[in-house]
């Protein structure tokens, strides 16, 4: 079966060199994106079928050895060697050509909220925020904000693959620490939520304008002050969905109503996948649960400088680091074990 397997990786690896070399592919546009994408995905397991295949033939070339001189110590070593590097290649091709998550190259829009613990959790919404951004940064995306205020903070990260590094942050993040306003020194629990939407683009959500009620309005700062004179904020109401969007954060109506919309076509993009793939539990609501302590993904503590991914039970003490965008082991983590569940899943299949 393994065989099987390595014989069709080689195969299709070198289709889409070809491909990619081939003037009529060059010239499609679309085409040559495609197959350039593809032939990334592919070359990391492409790279272990070689591998397998130089293992297999360092295997055989031990047995004939001992088949023929009888036993020698040294060759029974590279044998036994070669047959463990065998046994671990399968395992990393197999977990290699599972199955992507179909929104794994496309960007995504993030949406963060104070939950539980009063002020404490919007600034520890703003802190995520920070993290998230400079994560973005370290990993070569671009962190575009598109709303800041009141411990809610939106924005979206531009970059191929962005969702299958970020869609891992989803959930609540709780975090134990003594806050600034804390005159006791009492280490206080709070949380915050995070969605993290892959972003549609306009031929996926088809929006017909019919079903949208658009309102403008001032924009307004701290205690209701205006900030503006003119009705730049706008607000749209998806009809259908039920689902409110709004943004005040440009001084121009046509910046904020564009932002809006994009917000808005992100979850009602992930809206339809949850209601088509309800196994991959891409609900809005099931990412971020209700804000309250006990559901969370990830604990920050200051006082150990420890973060714990319960999902994983991996614990690291760096959590400066981690809060200045290190993210790179949970990450790595994360998605080792989705591959694991997901070949566990088609294998069960």
């Amino acid at each position: 079966m393994i065989e099987d397997l390595v014989a069709q990786i080689e195969a299709r690896f070198v289709e889409l060199g070809a491909q990619l070399t081939d003037p009529a592919v060059i010239s499609d546009r679309a085409r040559y994106a495609e197959a350039g994408r593809a032939y990334r995905r592919l070359e990391p397991a492409a790279k272990l079928a070689a591998q397998w295949r130089r293992a297999q033939d360092d295997a055989a070339g031990a047995e004939e050895l001992l088949s023929e001189d009888g036993e020698d110590a040294e060759v029974r070593e590279l044998l036994t060697g070669a047959r463990e590097r065998i046994e671990r290649l399968e395992e990393e091709i197999r977990l290699a050509m599972v199955e992507e998550d179909p929104n794994d190259e496309k960007g995504v829009i993030v949406e963060i909220q104070g939950g539980a613990g009063g002020d404490e959790a919007g600034l520890w919404a703003g802190d995520l925020y920070r993290m998230l951004s400079r994560y973005a940064e370290r990993r070569g995306f671009q962190a575009e904000p598109l709303e800041a205020g009141e411990g809610k903070f939106t924005f979206a990260i531009k970059g191929e693959g962005a969702y299958s590094v970020f869609k891992f942050e989803g959930g609540t993040h709780r975090v134990q620490r003594v806050p600034a306003t804390e005159s006791q020194g009492r280490t206080h629990t709070s949380t915050a939520t995070v969605a993290v939407l892959p972003e549609a683009e306009e031929v996926e959500v088809e929006i017909d304008p019919n079903d949208l009620q658009i309102d403008v309005y001032r924009s307004t700062g701290p205690g209701g002050q205006s900030v503006n004179t003119t009705d730049s904020a706008v607000r749209i109401t998806h009809r259908p969905s039920g689902v409110v969007v709004a943004m005040q954060d440009e001084k121009s109506q046509l910046q904020n109503r564009e932002k809006a919309m994009r917000v808005l076509r992100a979850r009602l993009y992930e809206r339809a996948l949850a209601e088509q793939q309800a196994s991959l539990a891409a609900d809005r609501r099931a990412q971020v649960g209700t804000g309250d302590r006990a559901e969370k993904i990830r604990t920050y503590n200051y006082g150990e400088r420890r973060v714990t991914d319960h999902r994983v039970k991996l614990t690291t003490h760096n959590l400066d680091q981690v809060l200045e965008g290190e993210l790179e082991e949970f990450t790595e983590t994360l998605q080792s074990d989705e591959k694991r569940r997901r070949l566990q899943a088609q294998a069960a299949a």
